[in-house]
């Protein structure tokens, strides 16, 4: 007999699928395939490799929503059949297929509404991710290399590449600082609800008397802005310093002045880069933090400028703790803005945040006073 459950589920189901159906917009994203199509079978699309980069992406991106859509909707309609000959035959095979299909497309769903829920401008884009361990010396630098471990693991079950443009070793263990590039669609707008403190309660490895310690690092993470973004730097606001690189590298580490820091005077932002052999080009993707910093930091305080004419309770940004790891005397990890949570610290530690973030971003659409489909 066929479980209520069952039927209760996918009666959900459809009726998610055809409120996405309404908000897709189908015919219109038809018309932008069409458009995109057209611009590169142009002559000249190739003359500007960039450029012409882009447009592939955001081509790519358009038919995964489409096509990732279509098939949802015809798993589901082979469930639907499936279940009308479950219940016609009353088949036992037949109902542990159609209870793992249910499942299956449950956790399809909720990963595909988690994707359209990033329709900010600056979602699509790369993320610089920054960690900083805060006071606590040894037991907060190994912190934040478990948040690095985490972080890369977690770009990983995403496809997702990570480059390390700053890395400052800790002096018994861990980090003191590092500053990544994760490249991928999107990345920027799943990793924007990781930026605040992160609190991590254990027993530390590095002290003898086994007490139970407490430790924070700061994670900073922002878009990585195209260049063709127009944010003012003028040279008399910047102090450029060179000096020698420090920690992983190969063999080329500390034989020249080829790390660079930069300083914006008016704001006080400092960013590093010493990844690269040339000083120029650690130069140049230094500037290229400090643009998308500055540029994070313009929209931050449009943000604010809204929620104070609008009379909003915000919380704080930098410097609010968001999310506690208890590694002892229980297991748990809980996000204080959503209130998400799960005991299986060991798998949230593998890179498995993505419930997290999930619960994040859809705390942030409940928060709009204007919810609008896109």
């Amino acid at each position: 007999m066929i479980d209520s459950s069952w039927k209760h589920s996918l009666k959900e189901m459809a009726r998610r699928i055809l409120e996405l159906r309404g908000s897709l917009d189908l015919d219109y994203k038809h018309e932008q395939i069409a458009d995109f199509e057209e611009k590169m079978s142009a002559p000249d699309f190739w003359d500007d490799n960039e450029r012409a980069q882009k447009l592939i992406a955001e081509l790519n991106a358009v038919k995964d929503v489409v096509a990732e859509f279509e098939a949802l909707s015809k798993e589901y309609e082979d469930l639907e059949v499936m279940m009308m000959l479950a219940e016609e035959e009353n088949d036992e095979g037949m109902l542990e297929e159609l209870e793992a299909g249910v499942a299956q497309l449950e956790e399809k769903l909720q990963n595909y509404e988690l994707q359209l829920l990033l329709n900010e401008p600056y979602d699509r884009m790369n993320a610089i991710l920054e960690l900083h361990p805060g006071a606590g010396g040894t037991e907060s630098q190994d912190w934040a290399e478990l948040l690095l471990r985490m972080y890369r693991r977690w770009a990983e079950k995403h496809n997702f590449k990570v480059e390390v443009l700053d890395y400052l070793p800790g002096d018994e263990a861990g980090v003191k600082s590092v500053t990544l590039l994760i490249k991928g669609y999107n990345a920027y707008g799943y990793l924007k609800a990781e930026k605040g403190v992160h609190r991590l309660v254990r027993i530390s490895p590095f002290d003898a008397s086994g007490r139970r310690h407490t430790s924070f690092v700061s994670c900073d993470v922002v878009p990585e802005i195209d260049d063709d973004v127009e944010v003012g730097i003028r040279p008399e606001e910047l102090k450029i310093d060179t000096y020698r690189s420090s920690g992983a590298g190969g063999q080329h580490v500390n034989t020249t002045d080829s790390a660079v820091r930069i300083t914006h005077l008016p704001t006080g932002i400092v960013v590093t880069c010493q990844t690269e052999r040339s000083q120029i080009k650690n130069r140049e993707r230094a500037m290229k933090i400090l643009r998308s910093k500055l540029y994070e930091k313009k929209i931050e305080e449009q943000r604010q400028h809204l929620a104070e004419i609008r009379g909003e309770q915000r919380e704080i940004g930098w410097g609010s703790q968001i999310r506690s790891y208890v590694f002892h005397p229980y297991s748990m990890v809980k996000d204080h803005r959503t209130q998400a949570e799960s005991g299986n610290i060991g798998a949230v530690m593998d890179g498995e945040i993505d419930f997290l973030i999930d619960a994040y971003l859809r705390h942030q659409i409940d928060k709009k006073p204007d919810r609008e489909s896109t």
